[in-house]
């Protein structure tokens, strides 16, 4: 398989530079470095901006603002898609980075509830409704630049170069809260040391902007559209709600898996904060590693058939996984998140690309935006939170609330199976041209 990806680089290399690649990408890294510091140091950041003298509710208020960056999204995607599909790629990619590297830094330097009182959560949850609106036009630009840049048959190789950067943010951002959680006491970490991820944050996005002030523009501008989101909702609405089920299953376990994952083993385990990054951070690499692999098998036999082997593995899995995670032995601990993340890699490295092969160029970052921030901005953005809610219910007993997140997984992996079996299949297709109809090819 390994020759199967490099083959397919060589391949890809010949028709793409590296630096317009490399460009449409790397803003990703930024956009989940953020978010997944974020979610690592949801404890802290509740009890500096959120204080309350019960501990639960005090994380439950990090995750409500965290969740509010999600929520956020769709408008993103409307603005972003908007840009990139009237004014082109490189606008939406260039303002992107911006509209996140600018909030993130700020969060670093915010002073907290003790300082400045109330104005202190509310600038937290300002800065996560801009760096929300960076997300849902970074991920829709960058797919949609990646993949027409590919030309013919590599397209879901590079279209998982997206993901792989930011699997690579993620993995940053975990890595970076494993130094410090290790080499720092409490006391510093909850003092100071968890401003530093978001100030370094800062790096990627100069190296970002810079990287993508002369690439070249891609897709099928329409100037005589005057509202691309508008003919996107008017014609691809029945495509886009597709694509919302479709993507149910990435957006829940995504969150669940790299977000969430921190916080359920140190809630039902009491595993070191230490451990359960470390963990977090091996199970990012393994999926990052997926990415390609699942790509450059799509490229051959088809998006479908990878899907719903990922898919209908989540949906028999979720329990037995999820089991393993709550489990005293970090060894097994690390088997059920790393197979998960596995599993997770397969399906979302191959969606975006999927996505990207079913629509029209003049509208294909408008619905590609919408249809995945919509998904992961509403599902993913509220997982950590609804998994939360539903482990401390007291209505259900104790067994049946720690596998909450399990029948969540399985009930987004079951709708995400039942779509994918109602979608065509795209790889050999020709990327549409024009507006086009739903879901059609050429």
């Amino acid at each position: 398989m390994s020759e199967l990806v490099t083959q397919d680089l060589e391949s890809s290399s010949e028709r793409c530079s590296w630096r317009p690649v490399a460009a449409g990408a790397i803003g990703n890294a930024m956009e989940w470095y953020d978010f997944t510091v974020y979610g690592f140091f949801a404890s802290t950041i509740g009890s500096v901006f959120f204080p309350s003298q019960n501990h639960l509710v005090s994380l439950l208020a990090s995750f409500a603002a965290f969740a509010v960056g999600f929520l956020v999204r769709p408008f993103g995607a409307l603005v972003f898609g908007h840009i990139g599909d009237k004014f082109g790629r490189r606008a939406a990619l260039w303002m992107s980075v911006v509209c996140m590297a600018v909030p993130t830094f700020m969060i670093g330097l915010l002073p907290t509830y003790a300082q400045i009182g109330v104005a202190a959560p509310i600038l937290v949850v300002l800065f996560r409704l801009l760096q929300g609106l960076a997300v849902a036009g970074e991920i829709g630009a960058s797919v949609t630049f990646l993949v027409e840049q590919a030309g013919g048959r590599r397209r879901g190789l590079l279209g998982s170069v997206a993901l792989m950067t930011g699997a690579l943010g993620t993995l940053i951002g975990s890595a970076m809260g494993a130094v410090l959680t290790t080499t720092l006491s409490p006391d510093a970490i909850h003092t100071w040391g968890w401003r530093v991820p978001f100030l370094i944050g800062i790096v990627i996005s100069v190296f970002a902007w810079y990287l993508r002030r002369t690439i070249p523009d891609t897709g099928v501008k329409q100037p005589e559209t005057a509202s691309p989101w508008r003919e996107a909702l008017r014609t691809q609405w029945r495509t886009m709600l597709l694509l919302l089920g479709m993507n149910a299953v990435g957006a829940i376990g995504f969150y669940l898996c790299f977000v969430f994952a921190t916080t359920y083993l140190r809630q039902t385990e009491h595993m070191a904060a230490s451990t359960a990054l470390d963990i977090n951070t091996l199970a990012i690499a393994l999926q990052m590693a997926t990415f390609p692999l699942a790509a450059s098998l799509s490229d051959r036999i088809g998006r479908r058939p990878v899907l719903l082997t990922a898919a209908g593995a989540l949906f028999v899995l979720g329990v037995p996984l999820f089991w393993l995670m709550h489990h005293p032995d970090p060894m097994l601990a690390v088997a059920g998140q790393g197979v998960l993340a596995v599993l997770l890699g397969c399906f979302v490295g191959v969606a975006p690309t999927y996505m990207a092969e079913m629509l029209p160029g003049s509208l294909r970052c408008t619905t590609v935006s919408l249809a995945y921030n919509v998904g992961f901005g509403v599902l993913g953005g509220l997982t950590p939170l609804t998994a939360l809610w539903l482990m401390h219910l007291g209505i259900i007993d104790f067994d049946f609330n720690t596998l909450a997140p399990a029948y969540l997984l399985m009930t987004a992996a079951a709708v995400s199976l039942l779509v994918v079996l109602r979608l065509p299949e795209t790889f050999r297709s020709s990327l549409p041209a024009g507006h086009g109809q739903p879901g059609s090819h050429s």
